[in-house]
């Protein structure tokens, strides 16, 4: 892009979302300073009033109304479409608050170390750590999951969650991160398409990343920037925990053999029943769905699940 004004198109997917917008919208400009930008909203069928809370503290905003709980994928895309010309794309949730120049730190990664993909530190709404970096799904990983995800992300052959706080201290090169917020650079969304729609809701930013990185695109994380994840736990709500659990299967199956995707199955599986037997509720609705074999063919969408706590 040398040579011409980098304008960076916001994107952001609401389902729901009416308290969140006010203050997302304050966020955008301290966290987009000194950039041109633009924001289009694609919204999810919301009932509650989301999309007159953005046409009141956002009316520079284009809107799109999808009509239907398409899910997160989906929403990126119709927002991509609708958006007007862009440099780059800014992936965010409506409940994530971007800190004071947030979004220049990610562009200098993607201008000057060349990345694809751009990823913050990401902090909880207290202010906490928050372990949003991955590594690749792989059969040690999901065993190392299986006897404790907090422990065993310390190492990176054993753990899929990057859960040492040292481990966020520099910029670094990762293979995904959670898809609350992602700086995408145009060549690769050109060269990558738009994310997976057949994942109503996640393993889709997990599925694009990777993607990326087949088309030579790499994902990479700074410190530099910082935003605030006012994220729901979707470990505390059984059918959404079901849910990825499920996607987590599909998504492995699509880049691995039958008999690798079986021994992935089986880890999980082991670590969902572990928990199950120990009574709790979202590992027990995962456990089920995990054994049905109509579940894990079926393409799982708004109907299977209930809205995030």
């Amino acid at each position: 892009m040398t040579g011409e004004p980098e304008t960076i198109a916001v994107v952001v997917v609401t389902y729901n979302s009416a308290s969140l917008i006010e203050d997302l919208v304050a966020s955008l400009a301290p966290g987009l300073r000194g950039l041109n930008w633009h924001l289009t909203v694609a919204d999810n069928d919301s009932r509650d009033g989301t999309v007159e809370a953005v046409r009141r503290f956002a009316p520079f905003a284009h809107v799109v109304e999808t009509g239907r709980n398409a899910g997160y994928a989906a929403g990126i895309n119709a927002a991509v479409a609708a958006a007007k010309p862009f440099s780059a794309v800014l992936v965010l949730n409506p409940d994530i608050r971007l800190g004071g120049d947030c979004v220049p730190e990610l562009l200098k990664l993607l201008r000057e170390r060349g990345a694809g993909i751009a990823v913050p530190k990401i902090v909880r709404a207290n202010g906490d750590f928050s372990p949003s970096l991955r590594r690749e799904p792989t059969i040690l990983r999901a065993f190392g999951d299986a006897l404790g995800a907090t422990r065993m992300g310390r190492y990176r052959l054993f753990g899929e969650s990057v859960t040492n706080p040292a481990s966020y201290a520099d910029e670094v090169t990762v293979d995904w991160a959670e898809g609350s917020i992602m700086l995408i650079d145009k060549p690769c969304w050109d060269a990558c398409g738009g994310w997976d729609e057949t994942f109503f809701l996640y393993a889709e930013e997990t599925e694009y990343a990777l993607r990326a990185r087949d088309h030579g695109f790499a994902m990479m994380y700074t410190p530099h920037a910082n935003a605030r994840h006012l994220e729901g736990d979707a470990a505390t709500n059984p059918p959404l925990w079901a849910l990825l659990t499920l996607n987590r299967i599909r998504l492995y199956r699509r880049r691995h053999n039958a008999v690798s995707t079986a021994v992935y199955w089986a880890m999980v599986l082991l670590r969902e029943a572990s928990r199950a037997a120990l009574g709790n509720p979202s590992s027990r609705r995962a456990t089920k769905a995990l054994l049905s074999a109509r579940r894990l063919r079926e393409r799982p969408g708004p109907l299977s699940i209930a809205p995030a706590a």
